[in-house]
């Protein structure tokens, strides 16, 4: 059995699916998503799918780029995934030494790779020169089985609308969304200040849905917000939540986030996910509120190319 790394192509959407919904099950994936993400980096991205087979299955997967809105240049990234119960085989270093050579050719001075926090995948991280730096939890909600919040009588001048009522005009999203994405802790930071590409790669993406965003609104002001992402069956991911600086210690996206929630649940969905930074206490406390529970940690790591 040979393992060997090449570029996806489009008819890997499916595999692909698959061998990521069990290999992070807390993410969201799907065929259409994939295949968006490829057709529409962004040429600054300089963007990369690889896959591992064995035997003309996909058993890991890996994406690769340069953080193209980063004030700082050469920060690239890239996560290995390895199928549950294919570890071992050599797919995770053939992905991780072509992922290195890609993004060492244009440009990258420094890599970072999250690690799953476990101790196989620490000490592969190691022996390959990468240092631990942050973490996250990925928390999950049984939306199925758990009972959320009850919803709350709002304050005075607020209100509650879907990203949907945003689509004749997002901008305003929008620029919550970069003002938000500014503070949030991490170890890439990042600008969003393209809002052509901010329409094609979040509020047009096919994971996105408008729908189930809630957005709070204080005075006509967009004030909070919840992404939501789905899979369009079963999986729910809160891709960000967060109020904007001069609202905030209002409980406004705690209200944003539980109006989402529910209207997930009765859309059927059963499985929620989110993520904080370990170190983001506050929207940890809000999220343990709501009933999730931690299901995977995970540690960025990073190596300074010489």
């Amino acid at each position: 059995m040979t393992v060997i790394v090449r570029d996806f192509r489009p008819s890997d959407a499916e595999g692909w699916t698959r061998a990521r919904r069990a290999s992070v099950p807390w993410m969201v994936a799907t065929p259409e998503q994939i295949l968006h993400d490829r057709a529409h980096a962004h040429p600054d991205r300089h963007y990369r799918l690889l896959v591992a087979e064995e035997d003309g299955e996909i058993i890991a997967t890996a994406q690769a780029g340069i953080a193209h809105d980063s004030p700082e240049p050469g920060q690239g990234y890239f996560t290995p995934q390895t199928l549950p119960g294919r570890t071992g085989r050599g797919a995770g270093s053939l992905l991780l030494r072509t992922a290195e050579e890609h993004l060492a050719g244009v440009g990258a001075t420094v890599l970072y790779a999250w690690v799953l926090d476990d101790p196989e995948s620490l000490a592969f991280a190691r022996r390959r020169g990468y240092e631990p730096k942050r973490s996250a939890h990925f928390q999950r909600l049984a939306l199925a089985d758990g009972a959320l919040p009850p919803r709350q009588e709002l304050p005075p001048g607020v209100e509650l609308r879907t990203g949907a009522d945003f689509a004749d005009d997002p901008r305003a999203l929008f620029e919550a969304d970069a003002e938000v994405t500014a503070d949030e802790p991490g170890d890439i930071t990042s600008e969003l200040d393209d809002y052509e590409d901010w329409l094609t790669n979040v509020w047009r993406h096919p994971a996105f849905d408008q729908g189930l965003t809630s957005v709070a609104l204080v005075d006509g002001r967009v004030a909070a917000f919840s992404a939501a992402t789905t899979d369009g069956a079963h999986t729910y991911l809160s891709a960000m939540t967060g109020t904007l600086r001069a609202f905030r210690g209002r409980g406004l996206a705690k209200l944003a986030k539980n109006d989402s929630l529910h209207r997930a649940r009765a859309a059927g969905y059963t499985d929620a996910y989110t993520s904080n930074d370990t170190g983001n206490g506050p929207m940890l406390a809000v999220n343990r509120w709501f009933g999730y529970r931690v299901c995977a940690t995970e540690v960025r790591h990073v190596r300074t190319l010489t």
